[in-house]
């Protein structure tokens, strides 16, 4: 599945700029996402650690993505410094 070809949606693009991210932060993520998870059918998460702030630390970048509609649709994109927490599950 090539998830580079998503959309975002306006939702998804008012969280990336809310955060403090880019769209080619997001757009790095789904080209090479570190981890994969089903959500639920037709949803799933992609995520990857990211060094941000000075001095840096790490946080784990969530893009959650339709699946089932063509384009791919990214919906919420989120932070989280509990990056043990979600390592492992959605």
């Amino acid at each position: 599945m090539d998830l580079t070809t998503a959309i975002l949606c306006d939702h998804a693009r008012e969280q990336i700029a809310f955060r403090g991210l880019t769209e080619a932060q997001v757009r790095a993520v789904l080209a090479h996402p570190d981890a994969i998870h089903p959500v639920r059918p037709g949803r799933i998460v992609v995520q990857v650690v990211l060094p941000m702030g000075n001095p840096p630390r790490s946080f784990l970048l969530r893009v959650f993505i339709d699946v089932d509609r063509t384009p791919p649709e990214v919906v919420p994109v989120y932070l989280t410094s509990k990056i043990s927490k979600y390592r492992s599950q959605p």
